[in-house]
C-alpha cells in the first residue's frame, strides 16, 4: 500500500484526492493545507488523516511514500526541491513550474534524488487521445498539413475555478492553465517546437491575466501549429485540437469527443475503443515505484513543455 502526501486542496487536488481514496493500492495518510476550514472538512471525512498547516512538517513524516503537490504553480519550485531532498517520490499539478530556470532546478532534483516524478496530465491515459495518436502515426489523415489549438471561454477563470491566482498574470491565465495539457501531447506525437511567435492582449490592470493569444510555431518536421485562444465572448467554452490532413481531420473537443472529417462526407463522430491496457495515472505511478515500466509524463516532458510555454509568453 502507497501512503500518499497531499499538499494542497483546490478544485483539482480534491479532484485527484477522491481518485488515491478510492484507488485500492493507495492510501490517503497526510495533506496540508492553509485553508483551516477546508482542513477541519476532511478530517471530518477522513479521520485517520494527519493534517498539517506546514508542508515540510508532512515531508518530514517518515511513512509518507508519495508526495501529491497541488499548491499554484509559484509554490512547485521548493516543495519540489524538498520533496525530493527528503527522498519522497512526486507527482506534480501542471505547468511544471512558473519559469524555465525553476523547472530545470525541479528536473535536476528529482533525477539526483532518484524518485519516481510525474505530472498530472490526464490526457495522456485518455483513450480518446489514444485513438487520435493511432490514427495520426498510422497515418490514417494522411500527411499532416496543420494544427490547430482552439481555447474560447465565455469568462475567465470559469465559474468553478474562481481564485486570485488562476486570474492572475503571474501564474495563472488560459495559457497556463490549459495549453500545457495539449502541448504534451504535440511533442509526444510531433517533437519539438521551433520558431514561435506570439501576440497576446492583456488588459489595462496589470495583475489581470490575458484576455487573447494568436500564436504559429513549427513543429520539428516543419508543420504549422496555429493557437487561437480567447476570454470574455459570448458563446459557449469551446476547447479544439485539431489536425489537418491531405486524405481527412480529426479533432478532440472538449477533451473527450473525438471528431473525423473528409472532403467528401459531413463531420462525424468516431467511436473511441477502450484501452484494453487500462492505463491511469496512479496505476502508473506505482508502476514506476515498484521498478516496472510505466507511462508517466515525467519532468522531463514538463521541461520540455515549460521551454514553448515561456516562449508561448513572450510577447511580439
Amino acid at each position: 500500500m502507497v501512503s500518499v502526501g497531499i499538499i494542497g486542496l483546490g478544485a483539482i487536488g480534491e479532484r485527484l484526492l477522491k481518485q488515491f481514496i478510492l484507488h485500492p493500492k493507495t492510501m490517503v495518510a497526510a495533506i496540508c493545507d492553509s485553508n483551516t476550514d477546508r482542513l477541519s472538512k476532511i478530517k471530518a471525512e477522513l479521520e485517520e488523516v494527519e493534517l498539517y498547516d506546514e508542508y515540510k512538517d508532512l515531508l518530514a513524516n517518515p511513512s509518507i511514500d508519495l508526495v501529491y503537490v497541488a499548491v499554484p504553480p509559484k509554490f512547485h519550485h521548493q516543495i519540489v526541491l524538498d520533496a525530493a531532498n527528503a527522498g519522497k517520490h512526486v507527482l506534480c499539478e501542471k505547468p511544471l513550474a512558473n519559469s524555465y530556470h525553476e523547472a530545470k532546478e525541479m528536473l535536476e532534483a528529482v533525477e539526483h534524488a532518484g524518485v519516481v516524478h510525474a505530472i498530472n496530465l490526464p490526457l495522456a491515459y485518455s483513450d480518446a487521445v489514444n485513438e487520435l495518436k493511432n490514427r495520426v502515426t498510422g497515418k490514417t489523415i494522411g500527411e499532416v498539413k496543420r494544427i490547430e489549438l482552439k481555447m474560447h471561454f465565455p469568462t475567465w477563470p470559469r465559474a468553478w475555478q474562481q481564485n486570485p491566482w488562476i486570474a492572475g498574470r503571474e501564474q495563472g491565465g488560459f495559457i497556463r492553465e490549459i495549453t500545457p495539457h495539449y502541448l504534451q501531447l504535440i511533442l509526444d506525437i510531433f517533437g519539438d517546437a521551433k520558431n514561435i511567435k506570439t501576440y497576446i492582449n492583456y488588459p489595462s490592470n496589470l495583475t489581470d491575466c490575458e484576455t487573447s493569444i494568436i500564436a504559429r510555431m513549427e513543429l520539428q518536421n516543419g508543420v504549422p501549429l496555429l493557437i487561437d485562444g480567447l476570454s470574455g465572448i459570448g458563446k459557449k467554452e469551446e476547447i479544439s485540437f485539431k489536425i489537418y490532413g491531405d486524405k481527412g481531420t480529426i479533432a478532440l473537443k472538449n477533451w473527450s469527443q473525438l471528431e473525423g472529417e473528409m472532403y467528401d462526407k459531413a463531420p462525424f463522430a468516431i467511436e473511441v475503443p477502450e484501452n484494453n491496457e487500462h492505463r491511469d495515472l496512479i496505476s502508473e505511478i506505482i508502476k514506476g515505484m515498484n521498478g516496472q515500466a510505466a507511462r508517466l509524463v515525467t519532468f522531463k516532458e514538463g521541461f520540455n513543455i515549460q521551454k514553448v510555454l515561456e516562449q508561448l509568453l513572450q510577447s511580439e
